[in-house]
């Protein structure tokens, strides 16, 4: 098993190679799906584990720490105080001009400010309104599917149907809603972080700054236009604290990215893994056919099984103890949600994918804590619509052939999954 696993990423073998030597962070593991033995072996050895060099390798600036217990990922969480979320989300600094702030990267009482000016998109009402909404584009994007010949679905389905809601949470125009799927992916492509696969910064420069150039201009468009609406944009307007969040390019250019990004990857990615993991458990496939009252169960678990960001960074603000190691002041602090979702010790066979387990929404797939997961409902109905309005149609989706992946560690993502479809 090991030289099969070690041929497939062309990485060290993560059971036998002395844990000092292996890069937690490569985004090998994730293109090639190879990262549970490591993340397992972790939580049994190593839960609180210290990497002395960056991504990249040996040599390379930017120790971490790596957490991969689900009880521990908790700790962090729900202590901000210890914990906090800047200067960064991701493993590595960003480069000083492309220091960007979101909320997200935020502590109270700033964080607080900025999401409670958003949070009403999603509220229970608007929720409410957009299902029908969602409901329609969603049949609109099924009714259109070819019946019988192979595409992919990750093209047809899953970015068609994110990039349609992206467009209408920002009010954005429709006919250049492919624009948000570009920009979104260019946020989270960095070489760096990427195994060279993603932009180089120069390139990442420019596509930021058309976004910028974009949104700006769709700023002072709904500025003028100030119909009744519950758009992002609009709701930014309409709170003193964010209503002139437009004169700071950087913060509005960081919570756009912000909200782009979390509205398009979880659900996208969790979109073509449900295809995926029902292929490979057709038991869980014959359970869901016999019985679609179980399909806002097999999202949450859908979810939690994807985890469709692995990771985020805290950074510690004093020295603090963890898992009996002391974490010193000013130490990147890794929480691989990834391996939280996968803890057996909290969630009982977690490597299994099952569809009516009890306590299903227990998972750390939205983070926990003060910076859960605003849109979580939202990413909820979504893939929930989907799998009502399909279920409703095919007989069978039928994957065929194994799924291409992104070479990243921050977003565990798909470029293709062919499949082909029954009609019922």
């Amino acid at each position: 098993m090991n030289q099969a696993m070690t041929s497939i990423d062309g990485l060290a073998d993560p059971l036998s190679t002395p844990l000092s030597e292996l890069d937690v962070s490569d985004p090998r593991r994730f293109e090639h799906d190879t990262w549970q033995p490591l993340f397992e072996r972790l939580r049994k050895e190593s839960p609180v584990h210290y990497q002395a060099y960056g991504p990249g390798g040996e040599g390379q600036d930017g120790d971490f720490w790596s957490i991969t217990r689900f009880a521990d990922i908790m700790e962090v969480e729900k202590n901000w105080q210890a914990f906090s979320s800047e200067p960064s989300i991701a493993i590595l600094d960003p480069e000083p001009d492309m220091i960007l702030q979101m909320f997200i990267s935020t502590d109270p009482p700033l964080h607080d400010d900025q999401r409670r000016a958003v949070q009403g998109a999603v509220a229970p009402k608007n929720l409410q309104e957009f299902e029908t909404l969602i409901r329609q584009r969603t049949q609109e994007t099924l009714d259109e599917l070819p019946l019988g010949e192979t595409f992919n679905w990750v093209d047809k389905v899953s970015i068609d149907l994110t990039t349609k809601m992206l467009a209408t949470l920002f009010d954005f125009p429709y006919e250049l809603r492919h624009k948000l799927t570009e920009w979104s992916d260019a946020a989270t492509s960095d070489s760096r972080i990427t195994a060279g696969a993603g932009l180089n910064i120069d390139e990442r420069r420019v596509i930021m700054l058309e976004m910028l150039e974009a949104f700006t201009q769709l700023w002072h468009e709904h500025k003028a236009n100030d119909r009744e609406s519950f758009d992002l944009i609009r709701l930014l307007q309409k709170d003193p604290k964010t209503a002139n969040m437009v004169d700071d390019p950087l913060s509005y250019l960081g919570n756009l990215m912000l909200l782009v990004v979390g509205g398009n990857d979880t659900t996208r990615n969790s979109m073509t893994g449900g295809v995926h993991f029902l292929n490979d458990n057709p038991a869980e496939y014959d359970k869901l056919k016999a019985d679609t009252s179980l399909i806002p169960s097999m999202v949450s678990e859908i979810i939690r099984y994807q985890t469709p960001l692995p990771h985020m960074r805290r950074t510690a603000t004093r020295d603090v103890e963890l898992g009996g190691k002391l974490i010193p002041k000013g130490s990147r602090v890794i929480l691989w949600y990834v391996s939280g979702n996968r803890d057996s010790d909290v969630i009982a066979d977690a490597n299994s994918f099952i569809i009516d387990r009890p306590n299903v929404r227990n998972h750390l797939s939205f983070g926990m804590g003060i910076h859960r997961c605003m849109g979580n409902r939202l990413a909820e109905m979504q893939l929930r619509i989907l799998w009502e309005e399909a279920m409703a149609r095919f007989k069978h989706i039928e994957v065929m052939g194994s799924p291409t992946r992104i070479c990243n560690n921050f977003v565990r993502g798909y470029r293709s999954l062919p499949v082909r479809l029954h009609a019922r």
